[in-house]
């Protein structure tokens, strides 16, 4: 198929300037040339975009999402096998709002693959997926890794069923295993087919401790590169972030996390020299502000070092990367209260951005043009910056002849206000244009809560009212 956007400014991510007057020619899903306005006579197309007074960027991307990131105990249980509907409900989720590819650094590898390669093969539509399953020292969700408390009320059986579908041979055992021993499992892991490898320099919680040695973490990179693979890191020290990029890592995800300790001007440097991307994970002032009054002092502490150190990474001149651990969780999750008002605070109409995996990326925009980052690199970091991290720039992140045809047409000029990210007026992906109204088109996450059974209209709690029926000094000891 054939089509030709005409009239738009072309931002291509390339050149320091955007162009007019210009066309961009799509042939078979690939960019076949960028035309003058003279040239786009000769040529003919079996469809037409007039995009005149409107903006053409790169399709957008995400370096860090969990496609299946609510892995609760009740959704694992509820869902069974029907986790692959979950991952293409949010790659279409991901793709209805303007994100061309993502990158899904932990989930289960098997059934990610699948949707993978529904989506590559046009039997599914959704964003272009690459994975890496699990990362590599990691257990699965019913570990203390992630939600431990789910081992404890669940059967053994069905524990070890879920944790072994995320975590297969490359999980926390690996830590008391020589290099050589990890090496070996790791390149098993590399042939089941993931598109790059993702390990744990650091822990998961707290994330002060090394996972690994230096020597293993070399070890893990060389088993990527042997087979061709890039490799990223999970850090949360400035240790880990060290160890990382002394080990070779290309990408270090959500590099501004180091805990209460700001990242070293010795270990900026080093990124910058060794080029190494780094993922930023930030917020809007007005969610700073909401932290600075409502969490505790641990995580204002925790918060305010992850902003020193997201402007001391825009300054660095190490390659940045747009991620924030994107993802749909379930509707039910909104009757806990605990959950909705740091979400609302940190993701929601209150300036945050973190982990919705829909808007995440608009408000990430915002966050750095607050923080000061240049347009341009804000728009590379959330397109050729991620491909080349990823070793994908030859075919994806900018507007050039021979490339994939991903791009984004926007009503406002995303340079001039990081705002008008959100002036979506077409996606087009692989050439063709998206039909978003039509996505998702099997909602599940994105439905409606279910209507609740007459039982639970009918039902009155043991505790309902705002206080119980003791005396004043019962009811002091008791709440």
């Amino acid at each position: 198929m054939s089509l030709m956007v005409t009239g738009a400014t072309l931002i291509d991510g390339v050149r320091e300037h955007p162009i007019a007057g210009h066309a961009v020619w799509i042939e078979d899903g690939r960019i076949k040339a960028i035309l003058s306005e003279g040239e786009v006579g000769a040529v003919e197309a079996a469809r037409h975009i007039d995009a005149r007074g409107k903006f053409l960027i790169p399709g957008l991307m995400n370096a860090n999402v969990h496609l299946l990131g609510d892995a609760r105990l009740e959704i694992l249980a509820r869902y069974g096998e029907r986790f692959d509907e979950l991952i293409l409900e949010a790659a279409q989720v991901a793709l209805k709002n303007g994100l061309t590819t993502v990158f899904d650094t932990w989930g289960p590898r098997r059934f990610l693959m699948s949707v993978r390669d529904k989506i590559n093969q046009g039997t599914a539509i959704g964003s272009r997926i690459f994975c890496a399953g699990n990362i590599v020292g990691f257990d699965g969700p019913f570990s203390p890794d992630f939600y431990p408390k789910a081992a404890a009320v669940a059967s053994p059986a069905f524990v070890s069923r879920i944790n072994a579908i995320w975590t297969e041979n490359v999980g926390r055992h690996l830590m008391w295993r020589t290099p050589e021993q990890v090496a070996t499992e790791v390149r098993s892991y590399i042939s089941r087919g993931i598109d790059f490898l993702k390990y744990g320099s650091n822990d998961h919680f707290p994330g002060s401790f090394l996972a690994f040695s230096e020597q293993v973490q070399a070890a893990i990179v060389a088993e990527a590169r042997r087979a061709g693979l890039t490799a990223q890191a999970h850090t949360m020290s400035v240790e880990g972030l060290r160890v990382a990029i002394e080990a070779g890592s290309d990408l270090i995800q959500h590099a501004n996390i180091t805990g209460p300790a700001a990242i070293p001007a010795e270990t900026l440097a080093l990124m910058a020299k060794r080029q190494v991307g780094a993922v930023i994970f930030t917020v809007t002032e007005c969610g700073l502000e909401w932290l600075a009054t409502q969490a505790s002092e641990q995580v204002r502490t925790s918060w305010r070092c992850m902003d020193i150190n997201a402007r001391n990474l825009i300054g660095s001149g190490a390659p940045l990367l747009f991620a924030n651990d994107g993802g749909l969780f379930a509707p039910e999750l909104s009757s806990d209260r605990a959950h909705t008002d740091f979400w609302n605070a940190i993701c929601g109409d209150r300036g945050g951005g973190m982990y919705n995996l829909a808007e995440g990326h608009f408000s990430w925009f915002v966050a750095m043009e607050e923080k000061g980052c240049a347009p341009l690199q804000m728009l590379r970091a959330a397109t050729c910056n991620i491909a080349r991290a990823y070793g994908k720039d030859q075919e994806l992140g900018t507007l050039e002849p021979g490339k994939i045809a991903d791009m984004l047409i926007l009503e406002r000029n995303p340079l001039e206000r990081a705002a008008n990210y959100r002036s979506i007026a077409t996606i087009i992906k692989n050439g063709e244009v998206v039909d978003t109204a039509s996505l998702p088109t099997k909602p599940i996450f994105t439905a409606p809560m279910e209507i609740a059974p007459d039982e639970e209209a009918r039902h009155i709690g043991f505790f309902s009212g705002a206080t119980f029926p003791l005396c004043p000094s019962c009811r002091a000891r008791c709440l």
